[in-house]
């Protein structure tokens, strides 16, 4: 399989998404982006207060990561080249729980205005973006959530996220990794899938 443009290792909060991105990108020497860092204040903060964010309070969010996404990939995926200088490929971490989030994420959305070339929109969203869906069961995820410390995001919101979670399907084009083994080895078992699919 050709690598793809971009990995997009999704899951609820808790599932080791910013752990798992952060080390395949240091294995494949691709750029990595946290969508955490990109909340806004208010989303911080009325998670913090253990509220859940609704779809509005995402929407912007994810139609600025859609945006990073096509400026690190953009160029090479204009000019269909993997060599040239100022496009790369990259690893985004984030929730993305819904498929409509994930259909924000690879195509963005009509009423936003695009910031890179709109051929760049188009060729993301064939074949270049593969999620990684890293899935288990609520017990697991909240034994490690509360573990976590300095997190925005408190553990009592993990249910809401269970609750709104839409798993990847046909004809996504996605591969499934447990979240019942150490980082490391989520890591090794997602190049393993890129290497085979």
């Amino acid at each position: 399989m050709e690598a793809p443009a971009v990995l997009l290792v999704m899951g609820v909060s808790g599932s080791g998404k910013s752990t798992v991105g952060a080390l395949l990108a240091s294995k494949l020497g691709w750029k990595f982006y946290d969508a955490d860092d990109y909340h806004s204040e208010e989303n911080r903060m009325k998670m913090g207060k253990g509220i859940p964010l609704t779809d509005q309070d995402r929407i912007p969010w994810l139609c600025s990561l859609h945006n990073i996404l096509l400026r690190g990939v953009g160029c090479f995926l204009y000019f269909g080249n993997r060599d040239v200088a100022s496009g790369q490929h990259v690893v985004l971490a984030c929730s993305a729980l819904k498929k409509m989030y994930r259909d924000i994420l690879i195509r963005g959305r009509s009423d936003v205005p695009l910031e890179v070339d709109e051929s760049a929109k188009e060729r993301l969203a064939g074949e270049q973006l593969l999620v990684v869906y890293l899935c288990g069961p609520f017990e697991i995820i909240s034994r490690r959530l509360l573990q976590r410390k300095g997190h925005f995001m408190p553990p009592e919101l993990l249910q809401s996220q269970f609750s709104i979670l839409e798993p990847p399907s046909g004809p996504e084009n996605f591969i499934q990794v447990s979240v019942d083994q150490s980082p490391l080895e989520m890591a090794d078992a997602i190049m393993e899938a890129l290497h085979t699919k």
